[in-house]
């Protein structure tokens, strides 16, 4: 689509689920958009919601996969049904996207899994001690955390300090 900002026109491309999410009226449009400069090109990306063009960034750092293909997959449905196949390993979610086959698609979700997990995991299991969520952020488990800030000395009572010392317990 064109975008038109104080009388400049900007190519921007929308996925079909973005194109068929646009609002009535045409004259107010706000998109957050992915700006991919490149030697011979600069196109614009845009996304209804900021979730969205995460997801399309997060699909442009896996290996193999261009903008458009991030595009395309984005445009599989709702963000949150497509996190839900991906973590179920549904290869068939990728079927009739252009340049992506079944090696491609196997990639595509062992990358992505963990990824999901993690932001996912993030947002919906944070635990009442912020110093726990930062150190499972880093890639320790639960019980890691939890068992190296027991081991933290009681009278450590900022956060910061706190994983220091956890980190110290676990030899990092």
């Amino acid at each position: 689509m064109i975008l038109e900002v104080s009388g400049v026109g900007y190519k921007v491309f929308l996925s079909r689920h973005t194109l068929s999410q646009l609002p009535e009226d045409k004259d107010i449009l706000a998109l957050f958009c992915f700006h991919n400069v490149k030697e011979d090109a600069s196109d614009l990306y845009g996304f209804l919601s900021y979730d969205e063009l995460d997801f399309f960034e997060v699909l442009m750092d896996i290996h193999g996969v261009g903008p458009k293909a991030a595009l395309e997959i984005s445009a599989l449905g709702p963000l949150d049904k497509i996190k839900d196949r991906i973590l179920a390993q549904d290869e068939k979610i990728f079927e009739g996207i252009p340049g992506i086959g079944a090696k491609k698609a196997q990639t595509i979700i062992l990358e992505l899994t963990g990824k999901i997990r993690l932001v996912s995991g993030a947002k919906a299991k944070a635990s009442a001690d912020p110093a726990e969520d930062a150190l499972t952020q880093l890639g320790f488990s639960k019980q890691q955390a939890k068992e190296a800030l027991s081991r933290v000395d009681s009278n450590i009572k900022d956060m910061e300090g706190r994983i220091k010392a956890a980190l110290k317990s676990l030899g990092k």
